[in-house]
């Protein structure tokens, strides 16, 4: 049985984002659980500030104790600054900050959470509040001995897919390179040891890097690794010979490269590039969780031949990083949602005209629906 038949996820969506999540996710939280609750779902929120809701076994409702435990993922944190919502009825969008990232996903996650029938398994819907930054919530939900990620059959991430199945990205790890040389007089710069023109070296360094002989080659679905140097600072003085600089860079790494593998191997590289006399090391920026890398479902796995099917997309990788990196470990995981990043007028996601179409809103929810009452009925296989 379905828990409502009353959800309205275009209703849902403008209030959502007309609720600003930029800087503090409370109020979008509050909308969230209000609406579970007003649907006969409780919800709770951890001490992480996920929010949390079960249909099934083990939620007093009425699930059987056969069939799979399906967990349906997204975030309601936005990048600043917010975007107002502007309903644009001619072109059939909803506009407006989080409207496809990844509002529009919730939506269609929520009202299939909330209309698919359940007369075996268990869903969960875990909802996270921080994907766009350090994605403290989505590493409590693994980390947790009793996480739900942990029992899961398969998992289902909400982002901008245009309804494609996306089954791998790349991960994404960030650091930065500090060369350190001497200060010296600019009008002696031999007497020094100048850091900002070892640069020169370590920019070639950085081009080579994917060309040496022990690199992963390129990923048959996810193409090469990525290395981009992206920030450089370096110098005090206009006239006097630089003893530091510190170039930050972005990796887009691939299976089966690990973060901890690709800094050995930056490191080792680097320091056959740089000249003797200057010191060089590498750090990752500081977070609290670990960077989310590379990740991997095969395309064949139920959830996503399924989900492909009902949906009429295509099975294929998603281009940016995201949490469902931390929950392929654990299961079968894909991600899928309506919206795009980008189109052929631009940038959609994160960018000042932001959008999403309601009517593919609508198939999201009609698709993800008719797979969870197919997955929960039949189990894991």
């Amino acid at each position: 049985m379905s828990a409502t038949a009353d959800f309205d996820p275009i209703t849902f969506l403008e209030d959502a984002v007309a609720t600003a999540s930029h800087e503090d996710v409370g109020p979008m939280r509050d909308v969230l659980c209000e609406t579970l609750e007003d649907n006969g779902v409780e919800p709770r929120v951890d001490e992480a500030g996920n929010v949390l809701a079960s249909r099934g076994d083990d939620a007093g409702d009425e699930g059987s104790g056969e069939g799979a435990h399906v967990v349906l993922n997204t975030h309601i944190d936005t990048v600043s600054p917010h975007v107002p919502l502007e309903v644009d009825e001619s072109a059939g969008v909803i506009r407006g900050r989080g409207s496809c990232d990844a509002k529009g996903p919730l939506a269609a996650l929520l009202s299939a959470f909330l209309s698919a029938d359940l007369d075996t398994g268990r869903l969960t819907l875990a909802i996270t509040p921080d994907e766009e930054v350090l994605s403290t919530g989505a590493h409590a939900l693994v980390s947790r001995e009793d996480s739900s990620i942990r029992t899961a059959d398969a998992v289902i991430v909400g982002e901008p897919t245009d309804l494609d199945v996306c089954t791998a990205a790349k991960g994404r790890f960030e650091g930065t390179i500090a060369l350190s040389g001497a200060n010296a007089h600019a009008a002696e710069p031999q007497s020094g040891i100048n850091a900002v023109a070892a640069l020169e070296s370590v920019l070639g360094a950085l081009k080579t890097f994917d060309e040496r002989e022990d690199a992963p080659p390129e990923h048959p679905r996810l193409g090469a690794a990525t290395l981009t140097p992206t920030v450089v600072e370096g110098g005090t003085a206009t006239n006097q010979v630089p003893a530091d600089c510190r170039l930050t860079v972005d990796r887009r790494s691939v299976p089966p490269e690990t973060a901890e593998g690709f800094r050995t191997a930056l490191c080792d590289h680097l320091r056959t590039a740089v000249p003797d006399d200057v010191a060089v090391d590498f750090a990752f920026a500081e977070r609290q969780t670990p960077f989310l890398e590379a990740w991997e479902t095969d395309p064949e796995e139920t959830v996503a031949r399924e989900l492909a099917t009902a949906s009429g997309g295509r099975r294929r990788p998603f281009t940016a990083a995201t949490e469902a990196s931390y929950f392929a470990a654990h299961a079968p995981t894909v991600v899928f949602g309506p919206g795009v990043l980008a189109d052929d007028e631009g940038a959609v996601a994160h960018a000042p005209r932001e959008y999403v179409p309601r009517a593919d809103v609508l198939a999201a929810a009609e698709a993800l629906e008719r797979v969870l009452s197919r997955l929960l009925a039949d189990g894991p296989r």
